[in-house]
């Protein structure tokens, strides 16, 4: 269930990707049309306000219709095949959904409460739960209507996309017949719909009602859940419905400040009498004045002859926080060196921006510094720059707890945090990935205690970019071999290397992890686990015997770099090597096929047959 509702969290945020841009677009084309700022040049009919007002139109899409937007995102993130496909049954159901809504309301409105179909809608009004929709009038069942029909479409295409029909009935297969039962699935859906949905606006009335009266504490839970959930991936269905849809204000928290960003900026009233409500899009500060301040501390714990290495690292991620409030880098770095560190970091959020929302600190402040700058502080400042000003003392007074708290629990603890590595370690911030790898990797020996190949499979999935990076996945006696769709998203070797792999061969986007002679083992989990999400299009294909014998003689040598000189010898393979040592016994020679091994000193024969020169061709040509 778990890894479900991460999976529905991860495709919810498909749409929400873009709607930092549109924020800022809406943004700046408020301030170019404020008067308190740009004077006559921007009042109502002067051209520099057209301009910047047909530019807004634009920025405005994804707000206007992000019903749509969640309508077409979900299946992309969460069908298992042909997601473009799925992606257009989903619109064409969701729009059939809608007319059959408009149609029941049409004839029989008052049957299921609504009495005012027939009416004009109006603009800024409830419209008595009415609203239009690809030119369509209809319940406004907003993001919540959005995600239920995508997830029966969803479902649908899933399990009948690829189902074969009869011969005469070939020209419905596919797409076709995906929205054929979709549209009489969407009959008793719609239908329940008009008899639910109206009391359930009624209910969300209450809620929004009850979470705006709830005061700080309300705003303080909500902050600890956003930060506390990120490591499993449930923070989007927390923020999403409250900054982009119904939990709060109809359309979400985002929109509504725009929309009324103008209205703010002219009024010399408080942020907290005007928008009392956006005190629950303030997460963003701790992206601002926190990770920072995280970072520092980590710098100021490294060790002395690391510390260059460390500000190397932390600067541009401490950065990056700063300015795009983009914080993975920071965050997956101690979530798993120190968890409890990540407990006081969410504690600490939730703490100060309750604290700045008590102190008036309102606003649509969820991105870095960009964002927020561009959505508050340039247009409002002339009359709430006092409010900023506190925001700024009240964040810098909490970087500084952040700095010292976390500086005593690593010296006092003694947390591996980056510069406190092991010597012969480099100083390295983690990606998600990596971090998933390493809690998979941790997970071996209690939850999957009876199956030891489990996590090794997981992380090397999550180190390799994830199955949607994967395009082909097969093995020989001792090596994974992939090739991947970006080879940017592969992990470092490293974090290969701490997950039990010997090592790693790049080729481009090619490359092969030698895992081991229970390669085979850790294939068919990661085929297993792939084919669980949805994954059943990655080939693999069988592997040259002679090849396959080569890679693992070389692997079962002690690699490459233990090779001095390589000889055949009528049927035996004549190795020299540096360290014997490294020499692998003959049962594991055996099990790719030598017949044995014999080993003097620093010289290994090992006897495979006839095939001995065209292994040592293939050994050289790998080599």
């Amino acid at each position: 269930m778990m890894q479900k509702l991460q999976r529905f969290g991860a495709a919810m945020f498909v749409p929400v990707l873009l709607f930092s841009f549109a924020g800022i677009v809406v943004a700046l084309c408020s301030l170019f049309t404020n008067p308190l700022i740009f004077g006559s040049l921007a009042k109502d009919g002067t051209f520099w306000n057209g301009i910047w007002n047909v530019i807004a139109n634009g920025g405005w899409t994804v707000f206007n219709q992000v019903n749509l937007l969640f309508v077409v995102g979900l299946p992309i993130g969460l069908a298992h095949a042909a997601k473009g496909r799925a992606a257009m049954e989903s619109l064409v159901i969701y729009l059939t959904f809608n007319y059959f809504v408009a149609g029941f309301l049409q004839y029989w409105g008052p049957f299921f409460g609504v009495n005012n179909y027939a009416k004009d809608l109006v603009a800024n009004s409830t419209n008595g739960g009415l609203t239009m929709i690809a030119g369509i009038k209809t319940l406004n069942t907003s993001m919540v209507g959005a995600l239920l029909v995508a997830g029966i479409v969803i479902y649908l295409h899933n399990h009948f996309f690829d189902k074969k029909l009869p011969d005469w009935l070939a020209t419905f297969q596919g797409s076709t017949y995906v929205v054929m039962l979709g549209f009489f699935v969407m009959i008793p859906f719609a239908f329940l719909t008009c008899l639910v949905w109206p009391k359930i606006q009624l209910g969300i009335t209450s809620m929004q009602t009850f979470i705006v009266h709830s005061g700080l504490v309300g705003v303080w839970i909500y902050t600890f859940l956003n930060r506390i959930l990120i490591p499993t991936g449930l923070h989007h269905l927390v923020y999403i419905p409250f900054q982009f849809g119904p939990a709060v204000v109809e359309g979400g928290l985002q929109p509504y400040w725009l929309k009324h960003l103008a209205e703010f900026a002219q009024s010399s009233k408080p942020l907290s009498v005007l928008a009392p409500q956006l005190g629950f899009q303030l997460y963003g500060n701790e992206k601002v004045f926190l990770v920072p301040a995280i970072c520092y501390a980590f710098y100021s714990t490294a060790k002395k002859n690391k510390k260059k290495q460390t500000s190397a690292l932390l600067i541009p991620a401490a950065l990056t926080s700063v300015f795009a409030g983009i914080t993975e880098p920071v965050d997956f770095t101690y979530l798993f060196a120190a968890p409890v560190l990540w407990v006081i970091y969410s504690l600490l959020s939730a703490t100060m921006n309750t604290t700045m929302c008590a102190f008036g600190v309102v606003g649509n402040m969820t991105d870095g510094a960009i964002g927020i700058a561009a959505q508050n502080w340039i247009p409002l400042w002339p009359h709430h720059w006092q409010t900023y000003i506190i925001q700024f003392a009240i964040g810098i007074i909490f970087a500084v707890i952040v700095f010292f708290v976390f500086k005593y629990m690593i010296l006092k603890f003694n947390y591996i945090t980056p510069g406190r590595e092991a010597d012969d370690e480099d100083v390295k911030l983690l990606s998600k990935a990596e971090y998933k790898a390493k809690k998979a990797a941790e997970k071996a020996g209690s939850a999957n205690a009876n199956d030891p190949y489990i996590a090794r499979a997981s992380a090397y999935l999550e180190l390799l970019g994830g199955p949607s990076n994967i395009e082909d996945l097969t093995s020989c006696a001792t090596r994974l071999r992939v090739t991947v769709v970006n080879p940017n998203k592969i992990a470092s070797d490293a974090a290969f290397k701490q997950n039990k792999a010997v090592s790693v061969v790049h080729h481009g986007k090619a490359l092969q992890v030698i895992v081991g002679l229970d390669v085979a083992q850790v294939l068919e989990r990661m085929q297993t686990m792939m084919q669980e999400q949805g994954h059943n299009n990655v080939a693999s294909t069988e592997v040259d015997p002679t090849l396959e014998k080569a890679t693992g003689f070389i692997d079962l040598l002690g690699g490459q770099s233990n090779i001095d000189n390589l000889l055949s010898c009528a049927t035996r393979l004549r190795v020299t090597v540096v360290d014997p040592s490294l020499v692998a016994d003959e049962a594991a020679f055996k099990q790719v096929g030598a017949y044995n091994l014999e080993i003097k000193d620093k010289e290994v024969d090992i006897a495979v047959g006839l095939e001995t020169d065209a292994i040592i061709a293939k050994m050289k040509e790998i080599m």
